[in-house]
């Protein structure tokens, strides 16, 4: 049983990474600060350190792929991530206004 138990939480911990990327790489691809967004919409984590790790993983916007706002947000709510949804909402509001 421990060894399912294991293999489930490793999965879910490289999904929440991969999720932490997206939300990563979509700021980059937007001009925005993903560790400014992060605190944001959670100040009591500081240093996130798979936020880090997911920043040395993006690249230029211009070498990224396109991340749809509605991708982020649905990816953001399979994790349960709604304070950080309504903090990226915000700022789509905002890039849609320039």
């Amino acid at each position: 049983m421990k060894e399912i138990e294991k293999a489930i939480i490793d999965n879910y911990q490289k999904e929440e990474n991969m999720m932490i990327l997206v939300f990563a790489q979509w700021c980059i691809n937007n001009n925005l600060d993903p560790v400014s967004l992060y605190s944001k919409a959670y100040p009591g984590q500081v240093d996130n350190i798979a936020l880090a790790q997911a920043m040395e993983l993006t690249v230029d916007k211009e070498e990224a792929g396109e991340i749809s706002n509605e991708t982020l947000l649905a990816v953001l709510s399979l994790f349960g991530n709604d304070d950080l949804a309504f903090v990226v909402s915000e700022e789509i509001e905002k890039l849609k206004r320039k």
